[in-house]
């Protein structure tokens, strides 16, 4: 098992300072956008928000009464308020820091038998209450963050100007995106022991290829409003249900209940709209290529429509802009998927026999209590 240092200390305290002020940001933008008469903004903001902390504190909460069966019901009652007050999420960086804390500052190297256990739960501990912090942040990445920025890009275009609140927001956007992915990945691999390890030059071209394919696809989908709104709202719908469809193929068991398994595959096809995750945490050469093919022929197609088209409402120079910044962030993104697979994925450093190609299903649920929720989880 890889250790918890004061690094990953560090990075916790400030992945919670950015989750704080990100929820002031939203406020503020929302109330923004209320006192100018703009009431749908702010209540899309406010929805993309309720949305996602519903959704996070309810598997927050089950994750909470999987992990404490068996134990006091009154802690689980008490549990189950904060979740339902939406401040569930405290809770788990509250245990997070306390066992961060102990893991990365208060641990010593000992010989002796008892306290070395000691040692290794308390470094369980703390890995795996940060792995399920991560966990929430990627689900609220996709269900707020990353609508949010399509949001304001959105916004941005239609208006043609951009305030001082839509900055915040946007910044804070892809301040959460980046974060998000990064620390997702590193807890994949701290949290799972049949997983390599995560190098710097690792953690920079995952990001680059995860935020440059995102940004092109959301300016894809921003270009493609301003034309049609019900053509994006169906296009969006499209893309839910092939998501949605593709899990359910996948038979993926991350829930011990079907309710809780149907919620995370609505979940993921959510996620699989704005990017590519493997769920099965098995090779997809095959899937990814077929993932980035169509969005790259989609986002052509967009361009190519807006081209020939060239609609009133949007303003040459601008559409050249946005043409320019949305080819040049897919062609960038995928050149830095292909070298980020080609070497700088942790399987082309480390030995072969370290990467299991099983992970899910009947062999994956044999080591479940072993390895965690990462173990059934967002594999790629």
């Amino acid at each position: 098992m890889m250790k918890f240092t004061k690094q990953n200390f560090f990075f916790l305290v400030g992945g919670m300072i950015i989750y704080i002020i990100d929820i002031g940001v939203d406020f503020w933008v929302a109330s923004k956008y209320f006192c100018q008469g703009q009431y749908s903004w702010s209540i899309l903001i406010l929805c993309f928000r309720g949305l996602s902390s519903l959704i996070t504190q309810i598997f927050s909460y089950e994750w909470f009464k999987n992990d404490w069966e068996g134990t006091d019901t009154r802690k689980l009652k008490l549990v189950f308020l904060v979740h339902l007050f939406q401040c569930g999420i405290f809770i788990r960086y509250w245990f997070a820091l306390k066992y961060g804390c102990q893991a990365a500052f208060k641990q010593t190297s000992s010989r002796d038998a008892s306290e070395t256990d000691l040692s290794n739960f308390i470094q369980k501990q703390a890995i795996d209450a940060v792995t399920d912090i991560n966990m929430l942040r990627v689900f609220k990445t996709f269900l707020e963050t990353t609508p949010q920025l399509f949001l304001q890009i959105y916004v941005l275009m239609e208006h043609g100007k951009i305030n001082l609140y839509q900055c915040a927001a946007i910044v804070m956007s892809f301040c959460g995106i980046s974060l998000s992915m990064v620390d997702y990945q590193i807890s994949l691999r701290k949290s799972l022991p049949d997983k390599d390890e995560f190098r710097a030059s690792s953690k920079f071209m995952y990001l680059f290829y995860k935020l440059l394919t995102i940004t092109s696809w959301i300016l894809s989908i921003s270009l493609i409003t301003l034309l049609s709104v019900r053509i994006s709202a169906i296009l969006l719908v499209f893309l839910w249900v092939c998501g949605f469809t593709w899990t359910l193929k996948q038979h993926t068991t991350f829930c011990k209940s079907k309710k809780m398994e149907y919620l995370y595959r609505t979940v993921v096809g959510i996620i699989l709209i704005f990017s590519f995750f493997n769920i099965k945490g098995r090779r997809t050469k095959v899937c990814i290529s077929i993932y980035y093919v169509t969005h790259t022929v989609v986002t052509l197609g967009i361009s190519f429509v807006y081209m020939f088209w060239k609609p009133a409402i949007f303003k040459e120079i601008c559409f050249r802009i946005v043409s320019i910044l949305t080819i040049l962030s897919l062609v960038l993104g995928i050149i830095f998927l292909v070298v980020y697979y080609s070497h700088f994925h942790p399987t082309t450093y480390c030995r072969p026999q370290a990467y299991s190609d099983e992970v899910d299903g009947v062999a994956g649920q044999k080591d479940r209590v072993k390895t965690g929720r990462f173990q059934n989880f967002l594999m790629q």
